[in-house]
């Protein structure tokens, strides 16, 4: 027999054992034992699919696999999978029917998660009754293009496209893990990191020292805030968390460009930029923000806090304050709040103060506290003009550009709109400033506001004494007072409405009536 004809004889053969062998090892019988183990590993009920054997690929394949919830979660099945893939080892399989598992891959799985009311979760309890040291180490786990349904029993997200990858498994001690996922609504996020020893008595409080990151997350589209809070961004982020005996640290970088914070505003052109560092208690599911920064271009604010994480929805407590922070920087942050200043005007100059306080759940969060605005200077910004249905009062005239020595308000920023109380300000060319108003969802101002004008430029203080003296005048014939009682300072009252991209600015003739009237009655200092 030629050299060739036994080179082709043995091709034969293998071919043949290898389509013939997986039909000779009635593989199928080790079905109850692959479920009885897996069951026993995991604590919940494990069914499998037929099994059939690929020589090829050393490994079993499995048709289905089921694996059932903890029944005070749910009646409906945890992991579901249209295809399981076995690695096995050959020989013993093959010469003492012996099943020695080596890899597992779970092809299409879909995971429900689920957390109750008092924040455990129904993965909790994986496993509690296996013994970490009987458990014989899996050389790769592997779960592919899955999805993950994970919320609470109300409201739940969807993350597509899964995948998990585990090397050197076993209970006992730390194993590397890699784990991606879509987002919903945009965005990816990854895992890669150090899982174990699994935890015995809650598999969700296994210690894990891994970087995450968020790339792209589109937070209007999340699902993470109620539809009607038009509110959005772009988020990206990195970071690192250790998590050991029940106690999580998470530190990092987060980038959130195109803000949108209240609803009628629009994305803000600079990026804003937070440091932070915050621990978190898995048993009482609440955390602290430690001291953290949060930059938008050249200027810095410090913020802390508190949070908890339920199951509908997380709730915070944070503090943010900040000082001397150019005005120039923060101006690319006011379209994000609903404030969007006149085509063509820019803060030029000045210094923000704030000290807020951002409370509630995410998707309801309000902000309010006290902001400041000093020697700040507005350009490109006529606000004689704007003024000149009430400029026979004022006789103001500020050309293109307008200096600001202060203005400061209490402020309450929500989804809805932002509210100005006890606004008070001094404009040099005006005068002295107070009022109140807001700001609503659509852009429009309603500010009721008093200025009293100490000094004009030119005649024009002379023209409002003109003015108000001749009001004066009809009420004292009205009343019966002195027509000719002596101007201390002169109040003019008067309406700011319309879009903050184009203001008007209206005289409020009935406060000024009254206000008027009361001085001659003696009824007003």
């Amino acid at each position: 027999m030629s050299h060739t004809l036994r080179i082709r004889l043995t091709i034969g053969v293998i071919v043949v054992l290898l389509v013939v062998t997986p039909f000779l090892i009635p593989v199928d019988q080790f079905r109850p034992a692959i479920e009885q183990r897996a069951s026993a590993a995991l604590g919940r009920r494990v069914d499998v699919g037929r099994l059939r054997l690929s020589l090829l690929s050393g490994s079993l394949s499995a048709e289905t696999l089921t694996v059932g919830d903890d029944p005070t979660f749910s009646t409906s099945p945890f992991i579901t999978a249209k295809s399981v893939t076995i690695g096995v080892e050959l020989l013993p399989l093959i010469m003492s029917r012996s099943l020695e598992v080596t890899d597992i891959s779970i092809e299409n799985p879909e995971v429900t998660l689920i957390r109750n009311s008092a924040g455990q979760w129904n993965y909790s309890s994986l496993g509690s009754s296996a013994s970490a040291s009987g458990a014989l180490p899996i050389r790769k786990l592997v779960l592919k293009d899955g999805r993950v349904i994970a919320g609470s029993k109300t409201h739940k997200r969807t993350y597509q496209h899964v995948n998990v990858a585990a090397t050197d498994v076993w209970l006992a001690s730390t194993w590397p893990v890699i784990a991606t996922a879509a987002l919903p609504g945009g965005g990816t996020f990854s895992l890669v990191g150090d899982v174990g020893p699994v935890d015995q008595a809650d598999p969700s409080l296994t210690p894990l020292d891994a970087i995450i990151s968020v790339d792209g997350l589109n937070l209007a589209t999340t699902g993470v805030r109620e539809p009607a809070v038009a509110r959005g961004g772009r988020l990206d982020l990195k970071a690192t968390i250790v998590s050991r005996r029940a106690e999580a640290a998470v530190g990092g970088n987060a980038t959130l460009s195109n803000a949108l914070l209240v609803a009628g505003g629009s994305p803000a052109s600079r990026p804003v930029l937070v440091e932070f560092n915050a621990t978190y208690d898995l048993l009482k599911h609440s955390g602290t923000l430690n001291p953290s920064t949060v930059r938008i271009g050249g200027a810095s604010a410090r913020l802390n806090g508190i949070y908890n994480v339920g199951a509908e929805d997380t709730v915070v407590n944070i503090t943010i304050v900040g000082g001397r922070m150019p005005a120039s920087d923060l101006e690319s942050m006011l379209p994000a709040l609903g404030i969007h200043l006149p085509q063509g005007a820019h803060l030029a100059a000045g210094t923000f103060v704030a000290n807020l306080n951002v409370a509630g759940a995410m998707a309801r969060l309000v902000a309010t506290g006290n902001v400041g605005l000093f020697n700040a200077r507005l350009t490109g910004f006529d606000l004689g003009s704007k003024m000149r249905a009430i400029s026979a009062f004022t006789g103001l005239n500020t050309g293109k550009e307008i200096d600001i020595a202060e203005v400061t308000t209490h402020l309450r920023v929500a989804a809805d709109g932002l509210r100005f109380d006890h606004l008070t300000g001094v404009v040099p060319s005006l005068g002295h400033l107070i009022g109140a108003g807001t700001i609503d969802a659509k852009n429009n101002l309603h500010f009721g506001m008093v200025a009293t004008v100490a000094s004009a430029p030119g005649g024009g203080i002379g023209a409002a004494v003109g003015t108000a003296g001749a009001l004066n005048e009809v009420l004292g014939i009205l009343t019966g007072g002195n027509a000719r009682s002596q101007i201390k300072g002169l109040r003019i009252p008067f309406l700011v409405q319309g879009p903050t991209s184009n203001p008007q600015f209206v005289p409020d003739v009935s406060s000024l009536v009254m206000q008027t009237l009361e001085e001659q009655l003696g009824t007003k200092p």
